[in-house]
């Protein structure tokens, strides 16, 4: 049977969906399977900040070594390999009843982690260079959808059976993705005869590829730039007057607001970035979440607010895909497993400190003025990008990358 891209865009959507999905499932009872499950009555929520952040941080370390054996083994190779084991883990969490042995499986997750940033990598090495635009725009919303899906998953798996049940609901979740990952997955473009990279190599090359290293600093500061907010929403809601016992949901279906904007307009901006350049689409998307974010700082209606944060998302929707499209454009072929994971390596960090950042501005500050300071600094890193001097705005070459012909390099 010949190879179809579309084909293998589908197949790797679902499993992208399903793995952010079980991923995020455990996000609304994680302090209370602490409590209520391994008897944690002290420190409760310096222990949910470590058993949430430890992931991240071990699969920020360890996405390089990943990247690497992705470049020489194949992209599907690792989607086996992370599918199958986080369903393990996810299983083994059933059975824990201590802490410390939780956060062992938790540090294990982030090193066996990779199953989306393999996709991702996947996608833009095994599709034609003009559809690439619009193929990740497809599957960022992969990871989105599964965001919005595994917390109200969650919630009500936990709510009718518990929460050690809902993690074994994540094992079964994964293993799907794993099991589709194995059989329907298909890759054409790796070679195996090449050598396995170092990892000191791999980021002295990285280093060296100007453009490519501007991507990443733009990845972490758009990620920072989204976690910002993340421990001070539900605070905020409550600023606008809701009930201490709607906040909760208030909060969520802000949250969703956003992840639903992305899931409609995220592939139309991949695709308008093939048509227009992906900086120009991503310059559009980070003024459109700047000026969202600047908007947001009026709004003190609880209503007016989730409708302004919808419209937000359908602007910063554009940031993601073009990021992703524009490190195909500037690294070469056999390079991009560990670009993408030095990506996911950034991606991961920047998770980790921006609840972090957040956190420290609302204590010091009006959580309305941080919103201030985050359209300042999507403003600023627009005009960067604008100008050119984040990321050559050459469009002829540009245009070349996504024809198809000699990626940029740096």
């Amino acid at each position: 049977m010949t190879f179809s891209w579309k084909r293998n865009l589908v197949v790797l959507w679902i499993g992208v969906f399903f793995c952010s999905t079980a991923y995020s499932i455990s996000i609304p009872f994680l302090p209370l399977f602490l409590h209520t499950s391994l008897g944690v009555d002290e420190h409760l929520e310096a222990w949910s900040g470590i058993s949430f952040g430890i992931t991240f941080l071990v699969s920020a370390l360890i996405s390089p070594y990943w990247g690497s054996l992705a470049d020489k083994y194949g992209r599907k190779p690792m989607l086996m390999r992370s599918g199958f084991s986080l369903a393990v883990l996810y299983f083994l969490n059933y059975f824990v009843t201590d802490p410390y042995t939780f956060l062992l499986l938790r540090v294990l997750q982030g090193l066996l982690a990779g199953f989306v940033p393999a996709s991702i990598a996947l996608v833009a090495t095994n599709t034609p260079e003009k559809h690439v635009g619009y193929a990740l725009g497809i599957m960022s919303t992969a990871g989105a959808t599964g965001g919005i899906v595994g917390p109200l998953v969650g919630g009500f798996v936990s709510h009718l059976w518990g929460t050690r049940e809902a993690f074994l609901f994540s094992g079964y979740v994964v293993l799907v993705a794993a099991l589709i990952a194995t059989f329907f997955a298909k890759e054409t473009n790796v070679n195996r005869s090449a050598e396995r990279s170092n990892i000191r190599d791999d980021l002295r090359t990285a280093l060296g590829n100007r453009p490519f290293v501007a991507v990443l600093g733009l990845s972490m500061i758009v990620t920072v730039s989204v976690m910002l907010l993340e421990p001070l929403l539900t605070v905020y809601v409550l600023q606008l007057g809701t009930s201490r016992q709607d906040a909760s949901l208030s909060a969520g279906i802000i949250f969703s607001a956003v992840g639903i904007a992305t899931v409609l307009a995220a592939p139309r901006w991949g695709a308008a970035g093939t048509r227009l350049g992906y900086t120009r689409i991503l310059f559009i998307g980070l003024v459109g979440g700047a000026i969202g974010n600047l908007l947001q700082f009026f709004f003190t209606h609880l209503y007016g607010f989730g409708v302004l944060r919808f419209v937000y998302g359908l602007f910063f929707a554009a940031v993601y895909p073009s990021i992703n499209a524009l490190i195909v454009s500037v690294t070469a072929p056999e390079f991009r497993g560990r670009a993408f994971s030095l990506n996911q390596s950034v991606t991961q960090l920047a998770t980790m400190i921006g609840p972090v950042m957040g956190g420290f501005l609302g204590g010091l500050i009006p959580i309305r003025a941080v919103f201030l300071i985050n359209g300042a600094a999507l403003l600023v890193t627009a005009a960067l990008v604008r100008s050119g001097k984040l990321i050559g705005n050459d469009r002829r070459q540009e245009r070349r990358a996504s024809e198809g012909h000699v990626p940029i390099q740096g």
